[in-house]
């Protein structure tokens, strides 16, 4: 089975992100992380998905979400 690339947009100092980060680690799942604060093509992306804030998970293969939902990150296990 092939792992799907599982992005985090982020930024400092956001504690959802920081729940989100932590969650995917815990159940031992790897993500790339993307600062919104760092790369200005990152924030870009961020509101092509249509979010104006982070933090923002984006599947390959799924619609992405935003906020930490323990629900949605689950289903990634």
């Amino acid at each position: 089975m092939t792992q799907k690339t599982i992005i985090v947009y982020s930024k400092p100092n956001c504690m959802q992100c920081n729940f989100t980060k932590k969650y995917l680690e815990d159940k031992g799942i790897s993500y790339e992380v993307k600062d919104i604060f760092e790369s200005e093509e990152a924030l870009n992306e961020v509101k092509e998905l249509g979010f104006s804030s982070v933090p923002v998970i984006s599947i390959e293969g799924h619609e992405a979400f935003n906020g930490f939902r323990p629900d949605l990150l689950d289903q990634l296990a």
